[in-house]
This record gives C-alpha cells, structure tokens and sequence, in this order.
C-alpha cells in the first residue's frame, strides 16, 4: 500500500501530505519511545505514536519513516504542522486507539 492509498482510506485527518505520496509502506510500526524508534523504526513503516512533537518528526526524518500517523487525539500545534510541511512529511492522526 502506498502513502496516498492510506489516505484515500479516509480513516485519518490529514494535518500535512509529505512529498513522497507514491511510496510503498513497509509495515505499520508502533512505538511511544523516541530513542527505542530512533534504532529500531523501519524506513518505510507507517510509524503510529501518541508523540506529537518536533522531535517525533526529527525521528521520523531520521529513520527515513513513510509517514507518521498520531492517535488517541494528539494535539498538534501549528509549528508541527509547519515543520511536517518543510520537512516533507506525511503526517496523519485519528482519535481512535491504536488496537
């Protein structure tokens, strides 16, 4: 499945589409801990995470992450939003629980 097919799910907001819409997902990951993501997140994955600050996108930069999807109501505030977009990445949220 591709970033944009996720999308077109329309089973999350859409707070930034990234520049790299026609990228194969990996795998879903799941992780709350931004060091055990940083070594452990695959490139590729859709990386799911209640950690809605700047450094969740520096870890998803770093780990080459397809994109980032937030649940369970994360409040995002518009430098995050500003930082996806200058960043390139795809970040998604949903008030649904991850299971």
């Amino acid at each position: 499945m591709t970033i944009q097919e996720l999308i077109a799910t329309n089973k999350f907001e859409i707070i930034n589409e990234g520049t790299t819409l026609q990228r194969t997902l990996t795998e879903p990951y799941c992780c709350d801990l931004l060091s055990i993501a940083m070594g452990n997140a695959p490139a590729g994955c859709a990386w799911c995470t209640v950690m809605g600050n700047m450094n969740t996108l520096a870890v998803a930069s770093l780990t080459e992450a397809g994109c980032v999807i937030l649940y369970g109501a994360v409040n995002i505030d518009e430098n995050i939003k500003l930082k996806a977009s200058s960043e390139g990445i795809t970040l998604l949220s949903t008030k649904e629980a991850i299971f």
